[in-house]
């Protein structure tokens, strides 16, 4: 795949992270929406042919939903270690769906196994962070 990636600010990379310096992952947001940057981009261009009055709501994610104890456990088998857990997972996250962006613009070109791939070996080669955590793991809106 020859897509230029930043991923420097995420939750798979701050996931990815945790697993690799052996830190717990926390589990209170259960699952989440993925897409690469580089296709939230092309949405969010592509959309401006699309503008109305009154305003369409587009929701822009990828397709998949991913768990976040299984993005743990992703990590952990392709680090060859063990991911540990804390917390336990709410009854609920907030996720959205995108399948009129998908309909109107198309899937992302970049998928969750891919952006997942591509993330291990960022955090293997000690790719670049903002150092700036997403706080995936906040329910309650307070970052």
């Amino acid at each position: 795949m020859n897509y230029a990636v930043d991923l420097r600010y995420g939750a798979l990379p701050d996931i990815a992270r945790k697993v690799h310096a052996g830190r717990p992952v926390d589990l209170t947001v259960p699952a989440f929406n993925v897409i690469w940057q580089g296709d939230a981009n092309s949405y969010a261009l592509r959309s401006l042919e699309l503008c109305d009055a009154p305003p369409r709501i587009l929701n822009v994610t990828g397709p998949e939903t991913i768990a976040t104890r299984r993005a743990a456990e992703f990590f952990a088998e392709r680090f060859n270690r063990a991911a540990i857990f804390q917390g336990a997972g709410a009854d609920a996250a907030l996720l959205n769906n995108a399948s009129l962006c998908h309909t109107l613009l198309d899937y992302p070109a970049v998928t969750l196994g891919e952006l997942m791939e591509i993330v291990a070996r960022w955090v293997e080669i000690g790719g670049a962070s903002l150092g700036k955590p997403t706080n995936f793991e906040v329910a309650d809106g307070k970052f």
